[in-house]
């Protein structure tokens, strides 16, 4: 299966050139030297949240191998769905799909779902900045339209489980925005709440928070699932790279979406920084 671009043209640019000009301009100084366990980046249109993932991309020394997991946004296909075989069709070239990774995922986590229809935007942005600055890339690609915490939980121990067992390194990724179409006020506000948990490695208060304090953050089941496998591989740190809202380009401040780029790695030394 070939599955095609839904939002190149829309999202990012679609021509070869002036996206690789686009990426690099993002991911200025890529590649890094960290080799964190898991990150989350946003999936907006690149003019509002590329200089964000971007600023994740250029501080990781990537591998070549990946499980990116994002929301369901619509109301089609599987609740978690995944993809194991083929490939998604960028303007970069053809994205495959690790099919032997996604296999062994797939049998640890019997909640996910073959499904085609569920996948979207939230993953596919992410690929351009992979193909770019990974070498020999391939992915699997997860996403989820549920809202309880327990097969979340279920997933991050399957994705600890799986990836644990590898010989290559795994890269994490999980694909997510924040709060959305509030002011740039409220907003920030309720984004610290659910960053602060995201930074105390807390699946459970991050779940928690985002349910009591209405925040609309579209990723929040991918990012709990990541940081219940993060902390299963030995995550003890996280890293806010960069954040901003959607307020910043538009000049409408009252209805923004706002974007965090963070990193979670295994360290000695905890620390925090926002720029």
């Amino acid at each position: 299966m070939i599955r095609p671009p839904a939002v190149a043209g829309r999202f990012y640019v679609s021509d070869p050139k002036e996206l690789a000009r686009e990426v690099d301009a993002f991911a200025a100084g890529a590649p890094g030297a960290l080799r964190a366990i898991a990150c989350l980046v946003p999936h907006a249109g690149y003019m509002y949240s590329g200089h964000v993932a971007g600023a994740v991309y250029a501080e990781l020394n990537l591998p070549s191998r990946f499980i990116l997991v994002g929301p369901r946004h619509f109301p089609r296909g599987e609740a978690m769905a995944i993809l194991s075989e083929g490939s998604w069709r960028m303007p970069f070239g053809d994205a495959p799909i690790d099919a032997p990774l996604a296999a062994e995922l797939a049998q640890a986590c019997p909640h996910l779902r073959e499904d085609p229809v569920a996948h979207e935007h939230s993953l596919e942005v992410q690929i351009p900045f992979l193909q770019r600055l990974a070498k020999d890339f391939q992915f699997v690609p997860v996403v989820l339209g549920v809202n309880r915490y327990a097969p979340l939980e279920e997933l991050g121990h399957a994705l600890a489980e799986v990836i644990a067992r590898q010989e290559d390194r795994i890269q994490l990724v999980a694909s997510s925005d924040m709060n959305h179409y509030e002011s740039d006020a409220v907003t920030r506000i309720k984004d610290r709440r659910a960053i602060e948990r995201i930074l105390a490695l807390d699946p459970r208060g991050l779940f928690d928070v985002v349910q009591s304090e209405r925040i609309s953050m579209c990723g929040y089941a991918a990012t709990v699932a990541v940081l219940v496998a993060a902390r299963e591989l030995g995550a003890n740190a996280a890293t806010l790279v960069k954040y901003a809202t959607s307020g910043e380009i538009s000049g409408d401040y009252e209805q923004v979406v706002g974007y965090a780029g963070i990193t979670i790695q295994q360290t000695p030394a905890h620390s925090t920084r926002a720029s």
